[in-house]
């Protein structure tokens, strides 16, 4: 794998598998505590409607995207929020019509998209210098919010009546929130694709809410797994000529089963000597 790191590209790999970590860790703790996984999913799959509108414009899908995301993720919560639709079937029912919209726009586009596959599936071996910074500054964004508005995002993710009670504005930061989830999933479509964004938006944070409860920690080590599996993941890609997106995701998702089922043993282990001196 150092041998690789003296071509461009696996560093630009690198380097987007740690920015992709710092936003999944922290919105994803958010997304996991909240039990939001469902309506996050339904940001991530309407994003595709986003990028068939870049390349109708002319502009760059992942531009495309950000702007439509965010206007899904403000339709979603305000749908679920105001309307007596209920919330399940309002976010399937936005989420297919973003997909939907994403492909009425690509076939409207003269000539072929070239890039679609690595938008639907990722392709983190082919982010461009001018994509690193895009989410550099996305990811400053949510760090800047976050840190600002900590407390009230605590209050939000736990108790939202007594949130009210205190004067927070729960709604706002709820769709506040959604934004947030929105330029994370912009951030992660070129490292692991519309199709696979949720993953990473989850798995780091279940995994890290098995260590800890508290907040700023699961936070902290959300990202850390995160840069794990992204650099995991990208050595695994290139010692076997592997998707690099969907080889980061098979690993997060086993080594987040190896752990509850390692859990599930050392529950089951202290039951047994619990109850051993009883027998």
């Amino acid at each position: 794998m150092l041998e690789a790191l003296q071509y461009e590209f696996m560093r630009n790999a690198q380097f987007a598998g740690l920015l992709a970590s710092v936003a999944c860790g922290i919105v994803g703790v958010y997304v996991v505590v909240k039990r939001i996984v469902f309506i996050s999913g339904g940001i991530a799959h309407a994003s595709f409607g986003g990028i068939g509108l870049g390349y109708l414009a002319g502009i760059s899908p992942v531009l495309g995207a950000m702007f439509f995301t965010l206007a899904s993720a403000l339709g979603m919560g305000l749908v679920t929020r105001r309307t007596k639709l209920p919330e399940d079937t309002a976010i399937g029912i936005l989420w297919a019509m973003g997909m939907a919209m994403g492909i009425i726009f690509i076939g409207l586009t003269p000539g072929y998209a070239p890039d679609l596959f690595s938008y639907l599936f990722g392709n983190i071996l082919t982010v461009p210098r001018s994509g690193l910074i895009l989410m550099l500054a996305l990811d400053a964004i949510i760090v800047t919010i976050v840190i600002a508005l900590y407390k009230d995002f605590l209050a939000l993710s736990f108790d939202e009546e007594f949130g009210t009670t205190v004067g927070v504005p729960v709604e706002r930061l709820y769709l506040l929130l959604l934004c947030m989830i929105a330029l994370t999933v912009v951030v992660l479509i070129r490292v692991v694709g519309v199709i696979l964004v949720i993953a990473l938006l989850t798995i780091p944070a279940a995994l890290a809410k098995q260590f800890t409860h508290d907040l700023r920690n699961m936070m902290i080590l959300a990202v850390l797994f995160g840069a794990l599996f992204s650099f995991g993941g990208l050595w695994l890609s290139y010692e076997f000529d592997l998707a690099s997106g969907a080889t980061i995701v098979l690993l997060s998702g086993s080594v987040l089963l190896a752990s509850f089922g390692f859990s599930e043993l050392r529950s089951q282990w202290r039951k047994r000597q619990q109850a051993s001196p009883q027998n």
